[in-house]
């Protein structure tokens, strides 16, 4: 095993050298060795602590694993269960339903994390009149819930990144992350459909916060890899014919040359598109400025707990129900825990792609701990389990809940029936087994509407925004106080 390293002068302040160490090992010899250089600067070179170096040397020479982890005793890939580097990472967007988990997953498999969110999804809720189901706590309360079930701290900052620019290049500066994960955008596209308020608020606070990050990216002059969580949006729902790639996709020129070129962008609404041109940005900011930076383009997230939030009532992660935030399977399983008929819009025909909340969080520390190198393009990987088609996920809720089926009248402009076949080799490839759609996992999020049902408004389940006049037209028969709740319904 060959170990590249910089011993870092906060833990060694006369010592300014790099230090190789080769360690052969076998049954029959050990052997180590030890040279000091000038002192030099080298991207990707990991920092280590004087613990975690010690630690580190003496794995180094000990170990006969044959493997190349890097072993510091600080951190493990919680997909693979080896040991790993740990990273510093500031979550963007670490108070809501995808940024919370995958802060407490990170935090529980040893890496350093920092929380900033400028808590827009909670004021969203007054907005809207439509709370989490589950009974979420302020990120103070959640934060200290954490420490005291994992003895682990995780740092909060309220930080809008779309519009405090200089708080967010000096957050950078002090922080100093290998990595930040970039949760920080309105993510409901019936919600930026809404209005013209809504369009606009999406596209300013989408667009624009990606956009500052790679600005304060290069301006505080780091070597920090953004990770973005993006959607399988990008690429559209009609018929491809194919299998749709991660993100690049083999043409032939109309001279017969032959090029791999970025996916061209279908979207299908206003919070689709702002992803669209957030994938165009990460592509001129990677050219331009050689940040490195990884693009996941998830599917509809599914399930609300993680072996994370069950630990503590306060860390429980928010759940959504109502017609704009709550995700297509989320809703059905609410309304099969309610006795409330699975509302199926149009025909049902929508094939789309889903994964798992924990699933989420994994992908995340895959995506942390296989960055780009300097230089390399964008990486992109589609962050998803599997496909299904709505009506059939309606029909399996159904079977298990007992509950009807009712098809009502599409409020959103897309084609009735498509198919969806999505390449996920790459984190297959690192080790991911994705949880599949299951009625097991199904009890849990039951479970969870169940003991909290008596927080839900009904009025807020049927959709409420509708994509241009003509679907609107068509819904008008959609009367949200039609909805009663059987008391009595069981999971």
């Amino acid at each position: 095993h060959c170990y590249l390293f910089w011993i870092d002068q906060r833990s060694f302040p006369t010592m300014k050298f790099l230090v190789f160490v080769v360690a052969s090992i076998s049954s029959l010899q050990q052997s180590c060795w030890c040279f000091s250089t000038a002192r030099a600067s080298f991207a990707g070179v990991n920092r280590f602590s004087s613990s975690t170096t010690t630690s580190f040397l003496l794995n180094a020479i000990g170990s006969s694993k044959d493997d190349n982890t890097i072993i510091n005793g600080a951190a493990i890939n919680g997909v693979t269960g080896e040991p790993t580097t740990k990273k510093k990472v500031i979550v963007f967007g670490g108070d809501g339903f995808c940024g919370w988990p995958t802060a407490l997953y990170l935090s529980d498999q040893g890496h350093d994390i920092v929380i900033a969110d400028n808590l827009s999804r909670r004021n969203i809720d007054i907005e809207l009149g439509c709370d989490s189901l589950t009974p979420i706590q302020t990120p103070d309360v959640r934060i200290q819930a954490w420490k005291e079930v994992s003895g682990k701290d995780i740092k909060f900052v309220n930080l809008d990144i779309a519009k405090e620019y200089d708080l967010l290049v000096q957050l950078l500066k002090e922080e100093k992350p290998d990595s930040v994960i970039h949760f920080a955008e309105q993510r409901a596209a019936p919600y930026s459909m809404k209005t013209s308020k809504t369009k606009r608020y999406t596209v300013d606070n989408n667009v624009g916060g990606s956009n500052n990050l790679c600005c304060a990216v290069t301006d505080a002059e780091m070597d920090i890899h953004i990770v973005h969580l993006g959607t399988m949006g990008v690429y559209g729902y009609g018929s491809s014919g194919g299998e749709i790639p991660e993100g690049y996709i083999d043409v032939t020129l109309p001279d017969g040359r032959a090029k791999n070129i970025l996916h061209p962008a279908y979207p299908g609404s206003v919070y689709h598109t702002t992803k669209c041109l957030d994938a165009l940005l990460w592509q001129f900011y990677q050219k331009n400025d050689n940040l490195r930076i990884t693009d996941l383009h998830q599917g509809i997230v599914w399930g609300t707990n993680t072996p994370q939030t069950i630990k503590d009532e306060r860390l429980v992660n928010r759940f959504d129900y109502d017609g704009d935030y709550g995700t297509v399977l989320n809703r059905f399983l609410m309304q099969g825990a309610m006795g409330v008929p699975l509302t199926v819009y149009g025909t049902g025909g929508q094939t789309r792609a889903f994964i798992h909340i924990t699933d989420t969080a994994k992908c995340l520390e895959l995506a942390i701990l296989n960055p780009p190198e300097k230089g390399e393009r964008v990486k992109i990987f589609n962050q998803v389990a599997e496909t299904r088609r709505v009506r059939d996920i309606a029909q399996m809720v159904a079977l298990q809940t007992g509950v009807e089926v009712k098809f009502i009248p599409n409020p959103r402009a897309e084609a009735a029936e498509n198919e969806l076949d999505v390449s996920n080799k790459n984190f297959c490839t690192l080790g991911l087994e994705p949880k599949l759609l299951d009625a097991a996992l199904f009890d849990e999020v039951t479970t969870v509407v169940n003991r909290f049902k008596h927080r839900c408004n009904p009025t807020k389940i049927l959709p409420a925004s509708f994509w241009n006049k003509a679907r609107a037209e068509e819904c008008k028969s959609i009367d949200p106080k039609s909805i009663q709740i059987k008391v009595t319904a069981t999971a």
